[in-house]
């Protein structure tokens, strides 16, 4: 449902049009001069104005100006009884989305209102969008001038303008979609889409849906068709999350892609073309997992054309004040309320702490403090650290070595291993899911694994006396 401005001198064709619109439950505003609707458009925002060419105090086409100072995604749809080439290309080139010729057709009316509509939800998508990703990176900018940062964002700026495939490595919480997306903003591809999916986020048929797409009826609920990511990112960048996460039924279909550009739907036989830039990333050893079977070679060597590696955190702590600067900056936006600064003692526990989750981890970190600081100053009680890590030695070890060195020294000299690793690794997926609270992707992600890797666990849980 759209709010539509109708302005139309003639009052039985204000109706008409106004009763077309309600029967396709849009909300109508009416009005009879450009006065009015350039007051109506001023007090509250439209999805789209229909105008006619020539009303007592002025053409239509003098709203484009109006409109466009207080909204610039707003379409206008021309309305006129004179009809020719030159005014609709004089019309065009002012900037109306369309025009519709009277009289006219209910049904035509429907068609014009429903692409105008679009494009305006399109449009205003976009710009939520490139609002959320400005808000998400800031500057747009990887923070931080260690050497390792300045080393990375040299190779994207090497790696960018070509169309070849890239590779991102590293640890969760590192900024990997970040680099993809630095990739792209630098790219020939810039203006064009940038489209992720996390493979690792879907179970097998969903996952082959939302890459191909799907035709109707081609399953249970398939009650239209549907364009998959690759279409959807054509002539873009599409970033593939979490690559090495997929069956090795799925691999086989992706290569196929990587390899001619054809997309076939779930469903269909058609290939359709597509021009898709293809930046991965993986949190994993993906030539291990080839090794193990669980990554085809071919398609590791279709991924792997340009490979980039991402930093850990602790590999470059002199970057942490001004990332925490940054993130201070970003709360005080993001959460609406005045900006905190932090105590010299509070940076020196940052800079010590080895930040398993990386710059994620410090992000989420900085705001719960903003939050929950009771001061003006972030104090070093705001900011509770994993249990097990050493406070301010760059050396620590990280989280839970202690803990586990006590488990095994707990143990018996003689002890059956795999039965001893089954029960302490039951012991921590059933822990992981009580702390998720039974949600198996959040499970998985405390525990560092796909949710497809979880599920197969849980039943090799299910079944002890079954092999794996």
């Amino acid at each position: 449902m759209a709010r539509i401005l109708v302005a139309e001198d003639e009052l039985n064709m204000r109706r008409i049009l106004g009763s077309i619109l309600r029967s396709e439950d849009h909300e109508v505003v009416e009005v009879g001069t450009v006065g009015e609707a350039r007051a109506a458009f001023r007090a509250s925002p439209f999805d789209l104005v229909l105008t006619d060419h020539r009303m007592p105090d002025g053409e239509g086409l003098s709203l484009l100006a109006s409109c466009r100072e207080v909204d610039a995604t707003v379409p206008i749809v021309l309305l006129t009884a004179y009809a020719t080439v030159e005014l609709a290309v004089d019309a065009m080139k002012q900037g109306a989305f369309d025009f519709i010729a009277k009289p006219f057709m209910p049904d035509t009316v429907r068609a014009v209102v429903a692409r105008a509509c679009e494009h305006t939800r399109l449009l205003r998508e976009n710009e939520r969008l490139r609002g959320q990703v400005k808000r998400l990176v800031g500057s747009g900018e990887l923070v931080g001038d260690s050497a390792a940062m300045q080393a990375l964002r040299e190779l994207i700026a090497r790696v960018a303008p070509t169309n070849a495939t890239v590779l991102i490595s590293g640890e969760t919480g590192t900024g990997k979609e970040l680099v993809a997306r630095a990739i792209h903003s630098r790219s020939q591809r810039a203006q064009r889409p940038f489209v992720a999916v996390n493979c690792a986020g879907l179970s097998e048929s969903l996952l082959e849906s939302e890459l191909f797409g799907h035709e109707r009826g081609a399953f249970t609920g398939a009650d239209r068709g549907r364009q998959g990511v690759f279409e959807a990112a054509h002539t873009g960048t599409l970033f593939l999350d979490e690559a090495g996460e997929m069956s090795l039924a799925l691999q086989a279909k992706l290569l196929r892609v990587l390899m001619n550009g054809e997309v076939v739907r779930v469903g269909s036989t058609v290939p359709r073309m597509v021009d898709v830039r293809i930046v991965a990333a993986t949190n994993r050893d993906l030539a291990e997992r080839v090794r193990g079977g669980l990554v085809r070679e071919d398609l590791f060597y279709r991924l792997n054309v340009l490979p980039i590696a991402v930093p850990p955190l602790r590999s470059r702590r002199e970057d942490i004040p001004q990332l925490v600067r940054h993130f201070l900056a970003l709360a005080a936006t993001d959460l609406k309320v005045p900006r905190r600064e932090i105590v010299p003692s509070a940076m020196r526990k940052l800079e010590g702490y080895d930040f398993p989750g990386n710059v994620r981890e410090l992000r989420n970190l900085i705001e719960r403090a903003t939050i929950l600081a009771r001061g003006t100053h972030i104090e070093p009680h705001d900011l509770p650290l994993h249990a097990g890590d050493a406070e301010g030695d760059p050396g620590s070890a990280g989280p839970g070595r202690d803990a586990l060195q006590a488990l095994v020294d707990s143990l018996p000299q003689q002890v059956d291993l795999r039965e001893t690793v089954q029960r302490l690794e039951e012991a921590v997926i059933r822990r992981a899911l009580d702390g998720a609270g039974g949600v198996q992707a959040e499970a998985a992600r405390r525990l560092g694994i796909s949710r497809s890797h979880l599920g197969y666990k849980l039943k090799a849980i299910a079944r002890p006396d079954e092999p794996e």
